[in-house]
């Protein structure tokens, strides 16, 4: 009942205020702002779940966008990134989005094949690291980054883990939970995790890792949610996780291991979408996450790196590292290998 009040109360007034538009037409809205016959004054993003929950940093993000400059944005979360990237080359003939969040540089090679974005070099990149600008094309533009970990929870765990390797220890049977690279970002990640470090011989790897996995579940979300249930005391998550709850939770029960292979580097990209009608305001959005403000906020709710740099970071990402060997396998060798590596893993692994 509440909620109908409210909307019949937002009805009456926009009602009141159009009246008055046309009986003093002085005042009318600066027009930059004001509705503009044929343009549309909703900007759609899509985005994967986390960035669209309310804990994470879009909704914040999003009001002080809505409010500074003046237009409506509808945020869609089908899945983890991987789930948008798919939903994007389904629409592509007929796109409903503007903008997408969170597609990473693991999937930059199919993102450019399948053709969907537009480029797009924004003014603010001057402020980011050239390490980290991993679409020379500017069809994605990083916003943040950290490395995938695995994380563990102190309490039910005595020995750590140093490597890869030492995952596959008789010790862990059972103490591990993963994601599906089909449909999940970091699971992606952890596959090419594998790769990277063991190269063609990564199946063998997976064949002696097998009984570590408790579970493989379909996104970040679920799985680090078993974790944090004590389902598991090991999960694939970020170097940057123990800050989160360091930060809101006053806790270090939680920490990430950096391990002795190197861990693998994670930059995650917004783009534009392609055959948008709302250009000049997907730039905006753009230019927008690039300011400091928004950095800081993807900080503390992402529990991500900054791309920009020197943005001041609380001291609960001391809990948080930069790998001193971050991992990555080229972009031309994840689009002509990434489908047959995938199908391998889901030959022998999949679920």
């Amino acid at each position: 009942m509440k909620s109908i009040l409210k909307s019949l109360k937002a009805v009456l007034i926009i009602t009141f205020m159009t009246a008055l538009l046309f009986v003093f037409p002085s005042c009318k809205k600066d027009t930059s702002t004001a509705e503009v016959p044929g343009k549309p004054q909703t900007l759609v993003i899509y985005s994967y779940d986390s960035f669209a929950s309310e804990w994470g940093a879009g909704p914040s993000i999003i009001a002080e966008f809505e409010a500074e400059y003046g237009i409506k944005v509808e945020l869609h979360a089908p899945g983890d990134g991987v789930v948008v990237l798919s939903q994007l080359i389904m629409e592509k003939e007929n796109p409903q989005a503007d903008v997408v969040i969170g597609l990473d540089n693991n999937l930059l090679s199919r993102t450019l094949k399948e053709g969907i974005l537009e480029p797009y070099k924004s003014e603010e990149l001057s402020k980011i690291s050239s390490d980290l600008i991993f679409d020379k094309s500017s069809h994605l533009t990083p916003y943040d980054y950290g490395y995938f970990a695995i994380c563990y929870d102190s309490e039910n765990i005595a020995n750590l883990p140093r490597s890869l390797e030492d995952l596959t220890k008789d010790e862990y049977n059972d103490s591990l939970v993963l994601m599906d690279p089909r449909t999940s970002t970091p699971g992606l990640g952890f596959l090419l995790w594998t790769i990277a470090v063991y190269g063609d011989d990564y199946l063998e790897f997976w064949d002696r890792l097998k009984p570590s996995i408790l579970t493989i579940s379909e996104g970040w979300s679920s799985g680090y949610g078993l974790f944090l249930n004590e389902e598991a005391p090991l999960v694939l998550s970020y170097s940057t996780s123990p800050a989160y709850h360091a930060e809101y939770e006053e806790s270090t029960r939680y920490g990430a291991l950096e391990f002795n292979q190197g861990n693998y580097l994670h930059i995650e990209g917004m783009g534009i979408v392609k055959g948008t009608e709302n250009r000049e305001m997907a730039e905006n959005f753009i230019d927008f996450m690039l300011s400091d403000s928004s950095q800081q906020t993807l900080a503390l709710s992402n529990i991500m790196f900054p791309s920009v740099t020197d943005i001041e970071l609380p001291e609960s990402f001391n809990y948080a590292f930069k790998s001193k060997k971050g991992l990555q396998i080229e972009a031309d060798k994840i689009e002509n290998q990434s489908t047959e590596w995938v199908q391998q893993w889901v030959e022998n692994y999949g679920r």
